[in-house]
């Protein structure tokens, strides 16, 4: 049987051979990252994501995350290239279209915003989000009966909002 002075040192050997220890990891400064999140320090978490990714540049979570605190910190390039970050490394991710086009929509860039509400409808057809956010798209770009169809489509899928929306923007 195995001490529990080797099996600990066994399992943590990889991280200090590379000149981690288990505070520093990709994981546990990702889950410090959640935890400023999480109380809306969203500077400090894009801090903490961002040495997650250092420590680990596939690490998808922290770029995802990183995407939204910049989102909410207005920073709609970065959000953007975040969740470029994401779909680059998983093409079929379908919350990393959903946000980037989100962060493209307040951005002002609605044309591309309507590529990712596509994109993540391709992956997933019964999407509600994607339907009321490519909605919101087409409005703002001037297709006020193509956001009712969108918001329509998004009713029908059982989206409660979308019923909201529809007659605040007097869809028939």
């Amino acid at each position: 049987m195995m001490s529990r002075t080797l099996l600990a040192f066994l399992l943590l050997a990889p991280s200090i051979a590379m000149g981690q220890t288990p505070a520093d990891s990709s994981e546990a400064l990702f889950r410090k990252g959640m935890h400023a999140y999480n109380a809306g320090g969203y500077g400090q978490a894009v801090k903490l994501f961002s040495s997650a990714i250092e420590q680990d540049p596939e690490n998808l979570n922290a770029y995802l995350q990183r995407g939204f605190c910049h989102s909410l910190l207005r920073d709609y390039p970065e959000a953007v290239a975040d969740f470029t970050a994401v779909t680059t490394r998983k093409q079929d991710h379908l919350w990393a279209y959903i946000s980037r086009g989100s962060a493209y929509e307040k951005w002002g860039k609605p044309e591309l915003a309507i590529r990712d509400f596509n994109k993540a409808l391709e992956l997933d057809p019964r999407n509600q989000e994607a339907y009321n956010n490519r909605g919101w798209s087409k409005k703002s770009m001037g297709d006020a009966e193509g956001a009712c169809q969108d918001w329509k489509a998004s009713r029908k899928l059982g989206n409660a909002e979308a019923k909201i929306i529809l007659q605040n923007n007097r869809c028939k």
